[in-house]
């Protein structure tokens, strides 16, 4: 999979990428289906809401189960990355992220640099989100939204909410989200299952409760160039990883390929 110059184009002026059917139903099907048991683990990787107790993030999935292992791997998602950063990276995160039906809570406006800065150390907005949509996501299930062109405005300003929500976020305050609002509007990321959505770590975006009886659930992957590295350890391994091996692309089959 290579980006087209339009493409890398669009990405550097709007902070992010949809590009939809870059997997088929049978890679998607084998991945939703290793999700319940590991869902259903009591472990501190799953981040679980704080009313209902539906897994809100399940983390480290890349360590817990071979398939994701492969995903994060993937071609079809370091050869974009490849393109993008321009040199070297390695994992720094592989999670799923989930919106159960009725239950799934929100996201709050945050960029993901603000917690990458302040809780890993790392130095610059490098590092990209890879996502791949495991459930058809439509405006009704809790899409993310993003703010396009935000990402050069710099950094907003922010503030550590650890009240909202079970997983604490450094989140942008409402005056500043309503002068980028102003600036460049708002997208909700929306796509059948198997779409993939490519996003930089300045992009300002938030995700509203899913309301609707319609899961919705994506896979992300964060890497991040070596040269742009942790230089702190105050968060636990599985929300930045340790291991600053680089990423190798697998095979192309390596979803139907795998144990």
């Amino acid at each position: 999979m290579q980006l087209s110059a339009v493409d890398i184009e669009r990405f550097q002026r709007e902070g992010f990428l949809i590009l939809p059917g870059l997997f088929s139903p049978a890679e998607v099907g084998r991945l939703k289906a290793r999700l319940p048991a590991l869902f259903a683990e009591r472990c501190p990787e799953n981040y679980r809401e704080k009313l209902s107790d539906d897994v809100r993030s399940a983390f480290a999935l890349h360590r817990r189960d071979p398939l994701f292992a492969s995903i994060a791997a993937h071609p079809r998602l370091l050869g974009p990355a490849r393109q993008i950063l321009g040199e070297d990276f390695y994992l720094q995160q592989a999670k799923v992220n989930v919106k159960a039906p009725f239950t799934g809570e929100a996201f709050q406006w945050h960029y993901d640099f603000a917690t990458h800065h302040r809780g890993d150390g790392v130095p610059e907005p490098l590092a990209l989100n890879l996502h791949v949509f495991l459930d058809d996501v439509n405006q009704f299930n809790g899409p993310l939204i993003f703010i396009p062109g935000s990402q050069r405005q710099g950094e907003a300003p922010v503030s550590l909410d650890d009240k909202t929500t079970s997983y604490p976020l450094w989140t942008v305050d409402n005056a500043a989200v309503a002068r980028l609002v102003d600036a460049g509007g708002m997208v909700a990321s929306t796509g059948p299952a198997g779409t993939a959505l490519i996003f930089g770590d300045l992009m300002v975006h938030c995700s509203p409760p899913n309301c609707s009886p319609w899961p919705r659930c994506i896979y992300s992957s964060i890497v991040n160039p070596l040269s742009n590295a942790f230089t702190s350890h105050a968060r636990q391994p599985f929300q930045h990883e340790r291991d600053m091996t680089p990423l190798r692309p697998l095979s192309d089959d390596c979803l139907l390929a795998a144990a």
